[in-house]
């Protein structure tokens, strides 16, 4: 058997919306917006510079339908780039791109082949004794195993299953052509080349089934490094190692405060915690979640102030490192009740506002009224599971209070 090195990637979500990051300057807002772009591109040089032997894409390459043509003409530039190389691409289609979802349409290089949607395809390279076998996605649900109909391997050769799966379950992600480990050993194949799952996992060793996770944070819920993986075939032994490609990077971080910190002292925690958070960032921008903790006597003065207190905390993250940008703050502290608390009786706000859990249809009318805000939004921006970021609970809290912290200090 020859030996030959590819790249194996997924979830490109090229087109994909941002989600998040509070700082209100527009150049940093665009660094993260052009982030998955560039995660691309970043890729596509490693690609021909270790000059590998082909490339796979497990799926999604586009976030959904264009709203014009920059997005496809982006992509056909790269993978051009891969053609002058002389490297083959291979894809498929996943449930974001899926043959119903993408109206649009750029022509792409001879070097892409893609892999049918109505049946598995096999695409053959011949010089490397490798098959690929894949099938992408009609429709945006796929809710059938793929899997199960793939064909026999090519005997004697390199065989490796391209498959857009969220296996036998992985939140938060939908199940998406679901199958198990069993399913796809059970082909005979060297190696599966996976895609759906936005984190990077090593599925089995024998075969070896990977998930190189998506190449781009793009919102809280996708932290840490984000890439492809390299994977270097001699006479049948395979090796693997991660291709780090991410521009930006989220993360979160949980801070507890004393009942007695005022907003300077809780400032002076907060610092002495970011410390140990660049770590994290190897030289990238951090869009960083703050939760604060505990209880607080200053709890009011926290929820009036708001707008002013997330710019001090945004302060104290430049302080730290002058690329970590908030990308909220979470504000979840807890009052202190003693003779100093404001009576609710006095402001009149008792059995006007609800103090504990929410009823099912004050959450139910608060979801109703999301979806209401979320369909007017720019496409994609309210497309995911959170649209506005938290759910109705939190949201009403939120708003709960600030009301309350509003008429304390009136």
């Amino acid at each position: 058997m020859s030996s030959f090195r590819f790249i194996h990637s997924a979830d490109l979500h090229l087109g994909s919306p941002f989600q998040g990051l509070a700082t209100k300057d527009a150049a940093i807002a665009e660094l993260f917006i052009e982030a998955s772009r560039k995660a691309f591109s970043a890729l596509v040089d490693q690609a021909v510079e270790r000059r590998i032997d082909f490339f796979i894409v497990a799926g999604d390459v586009y976030d959904g339908d264009w709203k014009d043509n920059k997005i496809g003409l982006f992509f056909n530039r790269e993978v051009a780039r891969l053609e002058r190389a002389g490297i083959p691409v291979f894809l498929l289609k996943g449930n974001h791109d899926a043959e119903s979802v993408i109206t649009r349409t750029i022509t792409l290089p001879k070097n892409v082949s893609e892999f049918p949607v109505n049946k598995p395809g096999t695409f053959r390279l011949d010089h490397l004794k490798v098959a690929l076998h894949g099938q992408g996605f009609a429709e945006r649900s796929a809710s059938e195993n793929l899997a199960v109909a793939y064909p026999k391997p090519e005997p004697g050769w390199f065989n490796i299953g391209v498959l857009h799966t969220s296996l036998t379950g992985r939140e938060p992600h939908a199940p998406y052509a679901p199958c198990s480990v069993e399913d796809l050993r059970s082909r005979g194949y060297d190696y599966w080349a996976l895609g759906h799952v936005h984190d990077f996992e090593i599925v089995s060793s024998d075969p070896l089934i990977v998930f190189p996770g998506n190449l781009q944070g793009r919102s809280i819920r996708e932290q840490g490094a984000k890439g492809a993986v390299l994977v270097t075939v001699e006479d049948g032994h395979m090796v693997y190692e991660r291709i780090i490609t991410d521009f930006a990077r989220f993360a979160e971080l949980a801070v507890e405060i004393d009942p007695d910190d005022n907003i300077p002292a809780i400032l002076r925690r907060l610092e002495n915690t970011l410390d140990t958070t660049a770590e994290r960032m190897e030289g990238r921008p951090l869009a960083l979640r703050i939760r604060l903790t505990g209880k607080s006597r200053f709890r009011s003065e926290l929820k009036a102030r708001a707008d002013d207190f997330r710019d001090e905390v945004q302060a104290a993250c430049h302080r730290c490192h002058e690329d970590i940008w908030l990308e909220k703050l979470d504000v979840r502290v807890e009052p202190v009740v003693n003779g100093a608390a404001v009576s609710m009786d006095l402001l009149g706000l008792e059995g006007l506002v609800p103090m504990g859990t929410f009823s099912s249809e004050l959450i139910a009318d608060a979801d109703a009224r999301i979806a209401e805000i979320a369909s007017r939004l720019p496409s994609g921006i309210g497309a995911g599971d959170l649209p506005l970021d938290d759910d109705a609970a939190a949201l009403l809290a939120e708003a709960r209070d600030l009301l309350l912290a509003r008429a304390a200090r009136a």
